[in-house]
């Protein structure tokens, strides 16, 4: 007869924990290029198990000469994904979330006049993960964020139009720099470089990108790895919000287009036609 081990709150705690670590994993992979990789090695492994256990010793041998290797596949393979989930685990907040950026606002702004003018721009909002490196490859400017200064930063024909701006702690921290293009095979190859770049960098770190094409004019948000195209100023917002964890009332309530962001909105945008 097979005994079955008695189940102790030891064993309760280190199911537990193992089921944590396996969700965690699916949640790091899940829509992810590392998503059909890890499959593929999950298939591998299972065709052992199948010729070790039915006799195919041919099989099996093959396999089994592929596992000194496998180790240094995965880590090759899953660079992108382990450096960012070690970056994440580092930097992991103990107490409390995230706080909105208090310049949502006039990024907002700026990004409505930038898709109604089909002027092309890159935003990239800092999180955890800090953004030195690339802030370093820019013209650093340090300064308050404002609409004015974005819409200038992104106005054709000037010397920081081309590249990225990297707003860190409510500040822009740097203009004109250079990011890592993704070279996910998902991507469409109908992308430009602005975008592909916007979905690079949050492959790499935590950051939020915000990106109005210059074709369109549409506005695209993406994050981990991730782009949703076309979205609204509302979505934007709620995006941010989601992003650095905010939690209560929503900043832009009620139907799109209808609620009180865009009322805020259009109010700070008649104060400055005033002015």
């Amino acid at each position: 007869m097979i005994e079955i081990p008695r189940l102790t709150i030891t064993a309760v705690i280190d199911i537990l924990a193992v089921a944590v670590v396996v969700y965690q994993l699916l949640l790091i992979v899940r829509g992810t290029r590392a998503a059909p990789i890890l499959t593929g090695i999950l298939t591998v492994f299972v065709t052992y198990e199948i010729a070790l256990r039915t006799g195919l010793e041919a099989l099996r041998s093959l396999l089994a000469s592929l596992a000194p290797y496998t180790a240094v596949a995965i880590i090759v393979l899953f660079q992108s994904e382990i450096r960012r989930t070690l970056a994440r685990l580092g930097r992991k907040r103990i107490f409390g979330g995230y706080r909105r950026p208090e310049s949502t606002d006039e990024i907002l702004l700026a990004l409505s006049s930038l898709a109604r003018d089909h002027t092309g721009a890159l935003m990239i909002l800092e999180r955890d993960i800090g953004l030195r490196t690339f802030i370093e490859s820019g013209v650093r400017l340090d300064s308050e964020i404002s609409r004015d200064l974005l819409l200038s930063i992104f106005f054709q024909g000037t010397a920081l139009h081309d590249g990225s701006v990297i707003i860190q702690k409510d500040r822009i921290a740097a203009a004109a720099c250079f990011l890592p293009l993704s070279v996910n095979p998902a991507v469409s190859p109908k992308m430009g470089t602005r975008h592909r770049a916007g979905i690079g960098i949050t492959e790499e770190t935590d950051c939020l990108s915000l990106i109005v094409s210059e074709e369109t004019g549409l506005i695209s948000v993406a994050a981990f790895g991730e782009i949703e195209m076309g979205v609204t100023i509302e979505r934007v917002d709620e995006r941010i919000n989601e992003h650095f964890g905010v939690s209560g009332k929503k900043t832009l309530p009620g139907r799109p287009g209808h609620g009180s962001g865009e009322t805020r909105l259009d109010a700070a945008e008649t104060a400055r036609t005033r002015r």
